[in-house]
């Protein structure tokens, strides 16, 4: 367990992020990301399932709270390699799934100190979807990297996201690890804390988009609503500011081959644009995954 050559993405982030460590609708995200503080050659299919109280892309949240659970399944390779899937499913609406997620990318390790990932997603929207943030990026080229201090690990995340509208994010985090030195049942499990320290800075586009795309709910939604054709607007938004400051409280029991995770997040939006009336808001997740090796 200690050994996860990928973890599950709960979107980061995003994001859901969730990362399942998600990043794509939580953290940064609800997508998934690599573990890359731990990079081990063994092939292995992790599987998980995330619980979140709210969707949150890249900082932002929608008017109204977004609910969801999403499955993840990782394959990874002994070259490094890894590949996966996700669903989601906005809790609420009718249609049985609301976003499917494919990708694949390349872990890597440069040195003791210093490792990282590459990978690609793709996103494919139910028609019937609810109407989340996200929903005008379609595509996610994502590079993280990240250094071990010894006494934390911090974490600096590019991601390109294009499709109906192009945005640019850098996700910037410090980790500090702690593991129990007891067990709880045998001698088999443990527990870990793992504190962090997040800060959003991108473009936001996105917004705009939504704006465009959401015209008939303004009232409905208490959608702020002004002209998002303006030039000035969409200026604002294309513009590279921070938008996010957080910091995250997971406590997970482990053990070899699963995970139980319930963790706490407190968002500072800053810098809102265009449609979105956020807020400083508190979201929770709890997670499950299971390793096959």
């Amino acid at each position: 367990m200690k050994y996860f050559c990928v973890v599950l993405f709960l979107f980061t982030c995003n994001a859901v992020n969730a990362a399942v460590k998600l990043r794509l609708y939580t953290d940064t995200t609800v997508k998934s990301t690599a573990d890359t503080d731990t990079v081990v050659r063994k092939m292995s299919i992790s599987a998980g399932v995330v619980y979140g109280s709210d969707v949150q892309f890249f900082g932002r949240t929608g008017p109204i709270t977004y609910p969801f659970v999403s499955t993840d399944v990782i394959y990874n390779t002994k070259n490094g390699f890894f590949a996966y899937g996700s669903a989601l499913k906005v809790l609420g609406y009718n249609p049985l799934f609301d976003e499917l997620d494919l990708g694949a990318g390349y872990l890597y390790k440069i040195s003791k100190q210093f490792s990282g990932a590459a990978s690609y997603t793709r996103f494919l929207f139910n028609r019937d979807a609810a109407q989340v943030i996200k929903s005008a990026s379609a595509n996610d080229i994502d590079l993280k990297n990240t250094y071990d201090w010894k006494f934390a690990k911090s974490s600096v995340i590019v991601d390109y996201l294009f499709g109906k509208e192009d945005d640019i994010f850098v996700t910037i985090n410090t980790t500090k690890h702690f593991e129990s030195n007891f067990n709880i049942f045998d001698d088999k499990d443990y527990l870990t804390f793992d504190p962090t320290i997040t800060a959003i800075l991108g473009t936001q586009n996105f917004v705009q988009r939504y704006a465009m795309d959401h015209q008939y709910q303004t009232q409905v939604d208490n959608i702020f609503f002004s002209d998002p054709d303006a030039p000035r607007q969409a200026h604002d938004n294309s513009q590279f500011n921070a938008l996010n400051y957080n910091i995250k409280i997971p406590i997970a029991y482990n053990r070899p081959h699963y995970t139980f995770e319930f963790s706490y997040k407190y968002s500072i939006p800053v810098n809102v644009e265009g449609a979105l009336l956020n807020r400083k808001e508190s979201f929770y997740n709890l997670t499950f995954y299971y390793v096959f090796y």
